[in-house]
């Protein structure tokens, strides 16, 4: 993340939740220097001019309860609303507000979380081993999220849920996180768009100042062939 936001340039950063990971500070302490390194560059860009709104998501969700509405140059909201340069409207959230699990039965969320970071860790020497092979890096979760039929039944779920709220306001679409699987879609006439994650898929969305918002996948500022490449953006969403 921190090598792509030194790649890219925006008027307006929204940091849509999860950027914290609240349920894994509370077991153990865990903040390296990359990770003061990237609040150290985000507030870099809010000193230079550059808007930052964070919206918390489940995981950093303590945010939620401060008084506190800005902290130095970031802005704190549970939503926002984005205009584009050709005036469609955008809701702005981080989606746990749709998830059935996390309102209903959190604590099947924690053990899913738990399910997770087992996945993360498997993942790591997994890929250890591949680098030495020679091999690409290769996620398990983002192949489990791809065709396992509960993964993708979940996604579909929840995609159709937001789609569902929308048609109670006047937008034209929405920017959401949440479930780490990256979309932008058409789904009953708004357009659905999901930034995916930074722990395994590493997307955004960004938009160009023409308007057009669409999915960046970075694959690290020496390796562009996946990645949607301006010099400038009008919006990053992470």
């Amino acid at each position: 993340m921190i090598d792509f936001l030194k790649c890219h340039q925006a008027d307006t950063i929204y940091l849509v939740g999860d950027i914290i990971d609240g349920w894994q500070l509370k077991k153990k302490k865990f903040w390296p220097k990359a990770h003061r390194h990237l609040f150290e560059l985000l507030l870099d860009r809010g000193r230079n001019g550059c808007r930052i709104v964070y919206l918390p998501g489940n995981h950093d969700e303590f945010l939620r309860s401060s008084p506190k509405r800005r902290f130095n140059f970031v802005e704190f909201t549970d939503r926002a609303e984005h205009v584009t340069p050709d005036g469609r409207r955008y809701l702005v959230v981080h989606g746990d507000q749709y998830d059935v699990v996390i309102q209903k039965a959190k604590w099947v969320a924690y053990l899913g979380d738990r399910f997770y970071v087992t996945a993360l860790a498997m993942n790591t020497w997994l890929n250890i081993a591949r680098r030495r092979l020679g091999l690409q890096y290769w996620s398990l979760g983002a192949f489990a999220k791809r065709w396992v039929k509960q993964f993708v039944n979940i996604i579909g779920k929840f995609e159709q849920t937001v789609a569902d709220e929308l048609k109670h306001h006047d937008f034209y679409g929405i920017i959401c996180g949440h479930i780490h699987h990256a979309a932008s879609k058409e789904i009953d006439g708004f357009h659905y768009l999901n930034t995916g994650d930074w722990v395994e898929s590493c997307t955004a969305i960004g938009e160009t100042f023409d308007g057009t918002l669409e999915i960046i996948r970075w694959c690290g500022s020496e390796q562009d062939t996946l990645q949607v490449a301006h010099d400038e953006l009008g919006i990053v969403s992470v």
